[in-house]
């Protein structure tokens, strides 16, 4: 680490090694941290269309929109939200798909396509926007459609190497592994048996998937951007310096712009060991096998859906009142 590097603050240490990413829907809060991307999801958005400061642009929304079925307006509400958000990234937002629609390839496309329509109306290159989709084989089959068309994905509830595997040969943008919902797993499963000393850092079971996905990619020339996402601490983030991106909740980035001890670059292209890398089978069957013998992936991806669908549902009955 270079005297130049150790005297900036974390953040500033990070952003040389990785691009950072804003994981929030509160836009006014984001300015501070001057992130390059920015993802939202149904949970983050209605957090903040619940802030008082957020309300009038969800009432312009409704105004805008007379008459029109709660349902349709949260499409315009993630839109609204984007907008607001790309006016402070040089970069791009990700606009999640309704997760009800996670098991529906044919309306996954038709919704992206629909939220992509909203986006070019308002002046926003589709270059812009990352459409975001459940790694379900469905959700994976739509980005195959949806990136042949120019729409690029952000493929995210990814927890296992094979919903990596295939979405890089579906040629999908990038992916966002879940670090965050890994480790939760794993700690509940170990229950008196976790030891922070064994299992955190480098050998955190969340970061490990990253790396071993990173590994994967970098092995086989897979161009899908891997981001890093659902830290729960700063240790987690800082293992992973070096990933392509990382997406990090405010209060996340605030701790690394508050701290100046050195930041070193933990993962790198160049370093895999490629005779331990064997390429995966990724016909359907093969997938949804694969899928099901890793009890962690499943039972996080089937939870995320449903919680997803928990708050969209949510953010509806918001509207309607």
């Amino acid at each position: 680490m270079n005297s130049t590097l150790s005297s900036l603050n974390q953040l500033d240490q990070l952003k040389k090694y990785t691009t950072v990413v804003a994981d929030t829907g509160d836009f006014e809060r984001m300015k501070e941290f001057q992130p390059q991307d920015a993802t939202t999801n149904p949970s983050l958005i209605l957090k903040a269309a619940q802030q008082s400061n957020y309300q009038n642009l969800v009432g312009s929304v409704k105004a805008a929109h007379p008459g029109m079925s709660p349902s349709d307006l949260v499409d315009y509400i993630l839109v609204a939200f984007g907008l607001e958000i790309l006016k402070i990234i040089p970069g791009r937002v990700s606009t999640e798909v309704d997760a009800r629609l996670s098991f529906d390839a044919k309306a996954t496309v038709s919704k992206a396509k629909h939220l992509i329509a909203l986006y070019e109306s308002h002046g926003i290159d589709r270059n812009r926007i990352l459409i975001k989709l459940a790694g379900t084989w469905e959700g994976i089959a739509a980005a195959k459609e949806l990136e042949a068309a120019g729409i690029h994905c952000n493929m995210t509830l990814l927890f296992s190497l094979v919903q990596a595997a295939a979405c890089g040969a579906a040629n999908a943008k990038l992916i966002s592994p879940f670090v965050g919902r890994i480790t939760d797993w794993n700690k509940a499963k170990l229950g008196a048996n976790w030891n922070d000393a064994n299992h955190g850092g480098a050998n955190d079971p969340g970061v490990t998937s990253v790396k071993k996905i990173f590994h994967y990619y970098k092995h086989f020339g897979i161009a899908t951007e891997i981001m890093g996402a659902s830290f729960r601490n700063t240790s987690q983030i800082l293992e992973l310096a070096g990933c392509d991106l990382l997406t990090i909740s405010p209060e996340l980035l605030a701790e690394l712009q508050n701290s100046t001890a050195a930041v070193s670059k933990k993962l790198d292209a160049g370093s895999t060991d490629g005779d331990k890398i064997t390429p995966l089978k990724l016909d359907e069957s093969s997938f949804r096998l694969q899928l099901n013998n890793d009890a962690m992936a499943t039972e996080k991806l089937a939870e995320g859906i449903r919680n997803f669908c928990i708050d969209t549902d949510k953010l509806e009955a918001l509207l309607a009142k």
